[in-house]
C-alpha cells in the first residue's frame, strides 16, 4: 500500500514538471515569436504523453460486518405457575343428619286391681319345736371312747333334727363343725336316742312337725 502511494506521488511530480516546462516553452515561444502552429504541435505532443497511472490498489479484506442486533422482540415467556405452600386442609367428613327418635308413646297402665284383704291374724303365734329335757344330757363326756381320747378327738358338731308332731326325733343331719367324722356321727346317734321335744304348733294352735338346730362341743374329760 505504501509503495503504490509513493509511485503515484512520483508520477504526479513528473507531470507537474512537464506542465511547468510547457509553460516555460510557451512563454519563450511567445517571446521569441515562434509560430503558433509550432507551439501548438509541441504542446499537443507534450500533452499527448501517456502517463501510466498505477493500477488502483487492491481492496483489502475488510473484516466481516458485526452481526446485526436482533431487534425482534423476544417471545413472550409465561411466568411459572404459582406454587401453593399452604397445607391442604383436612378432609371434612360430613355426617348425614339423623332425625331425632320419635318420642315414646306415653301409655298409661290400667289401674291395678285392689289388693286382696290381708289374711286374718293367727289366733296363736306359731312355735318351733322346744326341747323337753336338758340338751346338755344328750351328749356328755361319759360318751367319749378310749380310742377317741387316745387320738385326742375334740371339736364341735352342728346338727339339725326333724321333730314330728308327736315330739319325737324323726331324723338328724350334721350341718358343720370342726370335730372328726366319728364324733359327728356319734352326735346324731345320741341325739336321736336321748332328745325329747315339744312339737311345733301353727297359728291355729295345732301341733305340727318342725325343725330344731343346735351345736354340740366335744371335750376330753379331765
Amino acid at each position: 500500500m505504501a509503495y503504490a502511494d509513493q509511485q503515484m506521488s512520483g508520477n504526479r511530480v513528473v507531470a507537474l514538471v512537464i506542465v511547468a516546462v510547457i509553460h516555460i516553452l510557451l512563454g519563450y515561444a511567445l517571446i521569441t515569436g515562434l509560430a503558433y502552429e509550432a507551439v501548438t504541435q509541441v504542446v499537443e505532443r507534450v500533452t499527448t504523453v501517456d502517463i501510466e497511472e498505477p493500477p488502483p490498489p487492491e481492496p483489502e479484506d475488510e473484516p466481516p460486518p458485526p452481526p446485526e442486533p436482533d431487534t425482534a422482540p423476544p417471545p413472550p415467556v409465561a411466568p411459572p405457575p404459582p406454587i401453593s405452600i399452604a397445607p391442604a386442609p383436612p378432609p371434612i367428613r360430613t355426617q348425614p343428619t339423623i332425625p331425632p327418635p320419635a318420642p315414646p308413646v306415653l301409655r298409661v297402665p290400667p289401674p291395678a286391681p285392689p289388693a286382696p284383704p290381708p289374711p286374718p291374724p293367727p289366733r296363736f303365734p306359731p312355735k318351733n319345736p322346744e326341747p323337753r329335757n336338758n340338751p346338755g344330757s344328750w351328749v356328755t363326756t361319759s360318751d367319749y371312747r378310749s380310742s377317741w381320747i387316745n387320738r385326742e378327738y375334740t371339736g364341735t358338731a352342728s346338727f339339725t333334727v326333724r321333730v314330728g308332731a308327736n315330739g319325737r326325733v324323726e331324723s338328724c343331719s350334721i350341718t358343720g363343725g370342726s370335730a372328726p367324722s366319728e364324733l359327728k356321727e356319734a352326735t346324731c346317734s345320741l341325739i336321736e336316742r336321748r332328745a325329747r321335744f315339744r312339737p311345733a304348733t301353727n297359728g291355729n294352735g295345732d301341733e305340727v312337725a318342725g325343725n330344731y338346730s343346735s351345736t354340740v362341743r366335744w371335750e376330753i374329760p379331765n
